[in-house]
């Protein structure tokens, strides 16, 4: 009966110590743009994240809106002007035609590795950020 115990007492020993080992790197960091334009972001693993990973928008004062995730599967309600693609450790966001709602902050969290949602490991800062020209 004591090892059950014993070993559950090692694991959360052992969790909080657990890092994320997979960086993000995000481009462009800031874009002007315009009403109308094409607009194209890109996130780069450091290694093959399996199609695993989600973009966000973020508007001053909200919460983050998920728009893709696992790559290229938008979320309900979003327009069909976001589009997501890429593979193995390169992905991209696509905006076909740019609205004025648009003007936000974006960015890519993977969610391969443990742990999933820690902006302090799986976000890259800072977003990129789209103004309008």
């Amino acid at each position: 009966m004591m090892a059950p115990v014993q070993l559950l007492g090692l694991l959360l020993i052992w969790l909080p110590a657990m890092r994320c080992d997979i960086q993000m790197t995000q481009s462009p960091s800031f874009l002007s743009a315009s009403v109308g334009d094409r607009v194209t972001i890109n996130c780069k693993a450091s290694q093959n994240i399996n199609k695993y990973l989600n973009w966000y928008q973020q508007k001053l004062g909200e919460a983050p809106k998920r728009l893709i995730y696992n790559t290229n599967n938008l979320q309900t309600g979003i327009p069909s002007r976001f589009s997501g693609s890429g593979s193995g450790t390169d992905y991209t966001l696509t905006i076909s035609s740019l609205q004025p709602e648009d003007f936000a902050t974006y960015f890519c969290l993977q969610h391969n590795s443990f742990p999933h949602g820690d902006t302090n490991h799986n976000i890259n800062h800072p977003e990129m950020q789209m103004c309008g020209v």
